[in-house]
């Protein structure tokens, strides 16, 4: 005979009425899923979790006695085998990063909700993030400008580079040996140790020894 299936045990936080009625009953319609406790308070649900955790909490932030965020780090820390999915009208970037920093693992914006929780609530408990698709896209939004951030970080990291040849001149020139003397001990000509310390002001964008030197001195390029 098969197996009966396991049931998900979920429990909900939200204020207004219509909000809540509305999931419990999207939650109560699904055979595998059992709603285990409605909470309108923070404090409410504070109490609750201290003795039935959930597999599944459904959060509002905007609670009308504490932050849901504050909610969401006490289940995180406490119940960290409890899957927090944030269902809230707020879909700004602060929000949003600070629900997921504290230990949510999905976000969907009320007003986006098309479709039955249900499938939100299987996809959390399958590993899966939900997100609104205009979550998503800031989350996106979020890592490209990251990545050009680190990207224009590396390259401007590159520019200030010296090479060893560079670094030895300026090394040189900063103990106060002139070209003529730097250019004897390293081996080239007068016009090679010019052409390096051109080189050498263009990328730490000075015009003169003195500048190339203190500049040098403050990103820690020579010795």
């Amino acid at each position: 005979m098969p197996q009966p299936q396991a049931m998900t045990s979920v429990a909900l936080v939200e204020d207004d009425r219509a909000t809540r009625e509305r999931l419990a009953a999207s939650v109560h319609a699904q055979d595998s899923l059992r709603l285990v406790a409605e909470y309108q308070t923070g404090a409410e649900a504070l109490a609750g979790l201290a003795s039935r955790a959930p597999e599944v909490l459904l959060v509002d932030l905007g609670l009308p006695d504490m932050s849901g965020l504050e909610l969401i780090r006490f289940a995180a820390e406490h119940y960290p085998e409890c899957d927090i999915l944030v269902i809230s009208i707020f879909g700004d970037e602060a929000n949003v990063l600070a629900a997921l920093e504290s230990g949510a693992r999905g976000y969907l914006l009320k007003g986006s909700l098309q479709h039955d929780i249900a499938f939100d609530i299987r996809e959390i408990r399958n590993g899966g993030s939900p997100l609104s698709p205009v979550i998503a896209r800031q989350m996106l939004k979020r890592l490209r400008i990251q990545r050009r951030d680190a990207s224009a970080q590396m390259a401007e990291t590159d520019e200030t580079t010296l090479t060893a040849r560079e670094g030895e001149i300026l090394n040189a020139i900063s103990r106060g040996f002139s070209y003529a003397e730097t250019a004897q001990m390293l081996g080239v000509s007068v016009g090679t140790v010019h052409s390096f310390l051109k080189r050498i002001y263009r990328k730490l964008a000075v015009h003169s020894k003195t500048e190339a030197v203190f500049e040098a001195n403050r990103l820690g390029l020579i010795r």
